[in-house]
């Protein structure tokens, strides 16, 4: 495999107010932090500092709460494992998002998701505050794959493999870049795709009339979903997580 990507930790020199800078770490929403402060509860470089406007040099000062450091990252990524019946969306007034399934110190931290699984498909959904990071994950021209995991009305054939293959135009006329099926069982395949398009993999197996039961998103370039993240759970994902994604095989 080939790495064509390293994660960014927005080591920067900007300086940005410690209420934002404790606020955007999730240690509590801004007003609380603003007390926090006053309450001379926090330290910059080993002085007590009560003013909530104070600036810091974000990537370098040392800031700690009730005594203990606090790790500065101005990106932050994470995968949830997406359960059926959540939707994509950073906010809806009608239903639960994928962000209202996230511990409210990760709700403080401004994430959105990376892309989009339908209300009922399961699976790897990546978050994170980084638009650069989201741009390369879902861009065609950056082609990182995707594969999911079918359940499908009937059993997939080798017409079907070469019909990926060579690439799908739907009934709209809409175009598939090539994509790989692999049958792994009676009404069972998985599919790997290089772009996001609306209801993709469900369109391009109903095409071939195969209609999706089921479906759940395995993996990212090289990176899965860990078997032991329960549905509805998250982990902050680490620099070699990152380095995954964007692996080309």
């Amino acid at each position: 495999m080939t790495t064509i990507f390293a994660g960014r930790e927005g080591k920067d020199t900007e300086k940005i107010r410690l209420d934002k800078y404790l606020c955007d770490l999730g240690a509590a929403p801004r007003s609380e932090c603003r007390k926090l402060i006053r309450a001379g509860r926090v330290c910059v470089d080993g002085v007590t500092v009560t003013a909530p406007e104070t600036k810091v040099e974000a990537a370098s000062a040392a800031v700690t709460l009730d005594g203990e450091r606090l790790a500065w990252k101005k990106y932050r990524y994470f995968m949830l494992n997406k359960p059926a019946g959540i939707v994509t969306a950073t906010e809806d007034k009608r239903q639960k998002t994928v962000l209202d399934l996230l511990p409210p110190e990760l709700q403080r931290l401004g994430l959105f998701p990376v892309g989009r699984l339908d209300r009922d498909t399961r699976g790897l959904l990546l978050l994170t505050n980084d638009g650069d990071f989201a741009h390369r994950v879902i861009s065609p021209k950056f082609a990182v794959e995707k594969r999911y995991d079918a359940r499908v009305e009937g059993t997939p054939d080798e017409a079907d493999i070469a019909a990926f293959a060579q690439g799908l135009v739907l009934g709209d006329g809409t175009k598939c870049r090539p994509a790989r099926l692999e049958i792994t069982g009676q009404g069972a395949c998985r599919v790997t795709v290089t772009e996001g398009k609306y209801h993709q993999v469900k369109r391009m197996l109903a095409s071939r009339g195969k209609p999706v039961t089921e479906l759940k998103r395995l993996s990212i370039g090289a990176l899965f979903l860990p078997e032991e993240l329960e549905e509805g759970g998250v982990r902050e994902l680490a620099e070699e997580d990152l380095c995954r994604v964007f692996m080309v095989r």
